[in-house]
């Protein structure tokens, strides 16, 4: 091997060593603690902390029991399937709207389609919370959507939208909007035009053409787009807490209590690596069906 061939090898470990540590520091090393917490012995005091135990048990006693605010409670698996029906809704929704506005930017925009780009990332320059609380002022019951909604007779004289799935859910597609935007963008734009063009002249209606040409093509920002807005939708618990109530609370929600109210960081610890494995499941089986095994 030559010296230019193993300068450039040497080059190309040093440009990937800045990702290498971001990884390790921030998400491996978060990852080790995670882990290693849910093996703590979970009878560990406040005086004398929690030892490692290497305790498997736990992760038993978070499937069939968590949560101890006096005493172990029975499991109740509500939040889960509240947050995979919240989480896969408000996917829904944004795949969507969010097609029909990259397929826009992309096609569409001509001169403004880097301005319409940072439009979309805008709301990113606001906290999260904000943005949040911003659609609890927005959906109040003296607020003019449920007022308009009222006057349309959508809702009763005495309807509201807060506390309910659907300020959840609209607060989710909301927030994680951009997630989907932007890798549905960037795998549209690269379409030739000229091809859907092509599937006119072979005299393939609109509806046709899209799913025979512009929908298997930009399938990779489909996949990407959908697992960038599902993961963080079904582990999100901002807007379950300020959005909805105790009816809508979602895992995370029972994570975060867990970790903060009644300080039990190997349940905790523990519901948040099995939520992790089963995510991390259904994002294979997804990608396997979807036929896009190279995007991981």
């Amino acid at each position: 091997m030559s010296d230019n061939a193993r300068r450039k090898g040497r080059t190309g470990y040093l440009l990937m060593l800045p990702g290498v540590i971001w990884l390790l520091v921030f998400f491996l090393i978060p990852f080790y603690s995670l882990v290693a917490a849910s093996l703590y012995d979970p009878s560990g005091s406040d005086i004398d902390g929690y030892q490692m135990t290497y305790h498997w048990g736990n992760y038993w006693d978070a499937l069939v029991q968590y949560g101890k605010p006096d005493g172990w409670a029975p499991a109740d698996w509500s939040p889960l399937i509240r947050s995979l029906v919240y989480g896969g809704l408000a996917t829904f929704f944004c795949l969507v709207m969010g097609y029909v506005l990259a397929y826009a930017i992309a096609f569409k925009a001509g001169r403004w389609k880097n301005l319409m780009l940072v439009l979309v990332i805008a709301p990113f320059f606001t906290s999260f919370l904000i943005r949040t609380l911003s659609w609890k002022l927005l959906l109040a019951d003296d607020g003019w959507i449920v007022n308009t909604l009222q006057f349309l007779h959508v809702l009763g004289s005495d309807g509201h939208l807060l506390a309910t799935p659907v300020a959840v859910v609209t607060g989710l597609t909301y927030n994680f909007l951009p997630f989907m935007v932007l890798p549905l963008f960037a795998s549209i734009d690269k379409i030739d035009y000229r091809l859907i063009e092509a599937s006119n002249d072979l005299y393939a209606n609109p509806v046709v053409g899209f799913f025979k040409v512009t929908w298997p093509l930009s399938l990779p920002g489909v996949v990407s787009g959908t697992l960038l807005t599902f993961i963080p939708a079904v582990g999100d618990y901002i807007n379950a807490e300020l959005l909805g109530s105790t009816s809508t609370r979602m895992i995370g929600s029972v994570i975060q209590s867990l970790f903060t109210e009644a300080n039990d960081y190997p349940a905790a610890s523990a519901l948040s690596v099995m939520l992790m494995i089963l995510i991390i499941g259904m994002v294979l089986l997804y990608v396997r069906r979807a036929g896009t095994e190279e995007l991981l």
